[in-house]
């Protein structure tokens, strides 16, 4: 795995913008390197089909819709975005003909005046010309007031979208915005013809059977079974290299291994294999396993409108009562590494200095005590009519993090707190009832960044939050005026040594604060038949599938 690469390392304001594809106007390619006109002009070889096997089903097709990490693994499949970040965190032209630079004319020294030169010859699945004319559409989609989007932030700052030719579109921008390079990376780009005429894109059809530009072309779906997708021939990337991919669903973990190790499921996807099997999992014949830092953090989340957590004193005394350590090396086999933020270790903008979190019975206790949170007959500690009851929820059929719930459920019993345990299923568990902030708490893992960029404001501004009408992921509910204004500086500042002091002292605010419990960083055990080439990590995405289209059998 290769360490994350700084982005944004000159001195001046302009030469920051110059590097703001990393050395993109002279991109050397990997991963689905293979861009090149000439790869797209060779006949493909198709040969055979792969099954991943996922814990969580994919239920969001259309990507600009709120939707996880799992469903991305079919949205990697089926679209393009304008250019990606590969697993070295350089940004790779995909449907765009180059990335924009200030070198190459394609953003302005000040980060206002935005060109970009689209690749020709490319067609959506049904054959329509891709032009220009989808990119507007989606960047606009994205902010439309009607439309259910998942993310608006960087896009509400374009103005002027403009349609030069068919393979050139330019904007403007309304503030200097330094992650928007990151934020295009991941945004998809969705055909115009199929989705423009609908009269409520929230329900049209082409969100259950979507048609992009990617290496996989949608063919069906059983809900509760799998999604079946043919390759498409004439991509104009490297690959597709099978006929057929299959994203099979499977929620028990223990049943994902078993299928692997009987070989009905060829690449091991999200959740991976399970710490417990790690053993085992690298004596398989047959069998690539490796164990790959991962940039998702594991945290116990509140939802921060629920009456018994808006006292600070109750988050930090849930957090003194959780075993962290214990977990880790018990039920995770000692292999991810504990935290206290949500930036991966190995980002440029992870802050080592936080406070460290310590186990402790006592200062609990103490907290609750001193915060008026005074036990009941029951046992059950209140105040002011509140009780400190709750439920917590994650995904049913994670037995690991099922045993983690069993182990926080006694402890927080020990201080007064009753946690009841409260699972679903995963599409259940991560619909509404997750992205509307239904829940009490959670056990979830997120990846806040954006590829190697450290915004969070879909994470952390007050405006991001579904359930109160915004467009993001602040599924906490989380408030906190100093965190919008450091988060709206972070965004004006090109200059990484300066951008990092911001990016600093949000990780304090978030530590203080406690929307979250941060547990550790994922180490994931990965897992893939061996012959299979090109299955790559990336720490700057949130799925595994991110090249698949490179993916092939030897």
């Amino acid at each position: 795995m290769s360490k994350q690469t700084k982005p944004f390392m000159n001195t001046t304001r302009r030469q920051a913008l110059g590097l703001l594809a990393v050395g993109a106007s002279g991109v050397a390619f990997s991963g689905l390197a293979g861009f090149s006109r000439a790869m797209a002009q060779q006949t493909k070889a198709l040969k055979g089909q792969l099954t991943v096997g996922f814990s969580q089903e994919p239920t969001v097709f259309n990507p600009h819709m709120p939707h996880i990490e799992v469903d991305e693994g079919i949205h990697f499949s089926i679209f393009d975005p304008l250019f990606y970040v590969d697993e070295t965190g350089k940004f790779i032209a995909a449907l765009a003909a180059e990335v924009p630079t200030v070198e190459n004319g394609g953003i302005s020294a000040d980060g206002l005046s935005w060109k970009v030169k689209l690749r020709e010859n490319v067609k959506w699945h049904d054959g329509t010309p891709f032009t220009a004319e989808d990119v507007k559409f989606t960047l606009e989609l994205l902010v439309d007031p009607n439309f259910r989007s998942w993310r608006k932030t960087g896009h509400e700052f374009v103005r002027d979208l403009t349609v030069v030719s068919p393979t050139e579109i330019t904007w403007k921008m309304a503030e200097p915005f330094a992650p928007y390079l990151s934020i295009l990376a991941s945004t998809f780009i969705t055909p115009k013809h199929a989705l423009g005429a609908e009269a409520d894109r929230n329900t049209a059809p082409f969100n259950n059977a979507p048609v992009g530009t990617g290496p996989f072309k949608w063919k069906e779906r059983i809900a509760g079974d799998y999604v079946l997708l043919d390759a498409n021939a004439d991509y104009f990337g490297e690959g597709p290299h099978v006929e057929r991919l299959i994203y099979k669903y499977v929620p028990d973990l223990n049943v994902l291994y078993t299928q692997f190790k009987t070989g009905d499921i060829d690449v091991v996807g999200l959740q991976w294999i399970t710490p417990d099997h790690y053993d085992e999992a690298k004596t398989l014949e047959g069998k690539v396993i490796n164990v790959v830092p991962g940039s998702t953090i594991e945290s116990f989340t509140f939802n921060m409108e629920r009456p018994q957590f808006k006292d600070a004193a109750v988050r930090e005394a849930l957090y003194h009562a959780i075993d962290k350590q214990s977990i880790i090396e018990a039920l995770y086999y000692g292999l991810p590494t504990p935290t206290e933020s949500y930036v991966p270790q190995q980002s440029f903008y992870y802050n080592p200095d936080l406070p460290k979190h310590e186990y402790s019975v006592e200062k609990a206790t103490k907290l609750l005590d001193d915060a008026g949170w005074a036990p009941g007959a029951d046992g059950i500690r209140a105040k002011d009519g509140v009780k400190l009851s709750f439920t917590c929820s994650t995904t049913a059929g994670n037995h690991i993090r099922e045993q983690v719930q069993q182990f926080m459920q006694q402890s927080f019993k020990d201080i007064g707190v009753e946690m009841t345990i409260s699972n679903l299923p995963p599409a259940v568990m991560w619909g509404d009832y997750w992205m509307l902030s239904k829940f009490d708490t959670v056990i979830v893992g997120l990846d806040f960044l954006t590829g190697p960029d450290p915004d969070t404001s879909d994470f952390f501004r007050s405006t991001s939050s579904a359930a109160k009408g915004g467009a993001g992921q602040n599924n906490w509910q989380f408030v906190n005026t100093e965190v919008d204004e450091l988060l709206a500086k972070g965004g004006s500042i090109f200059v990484p040594e300066e951008r990092k002091a911001v990016y600093l002292k949000i990780q304090e605010v978030m530590r203080k604060e406690l929307p979250f419990l941060p547990l550790f960083q994922y180490a994931t055990v990965r897992g893939h038949k061996q012959g299979i080439e090109n299955v790559t990590p990336n720490i700057n995405t949130r799925i595994d599938t991110w090249n698949v289209g490179a993916w092939h059998l030897a």
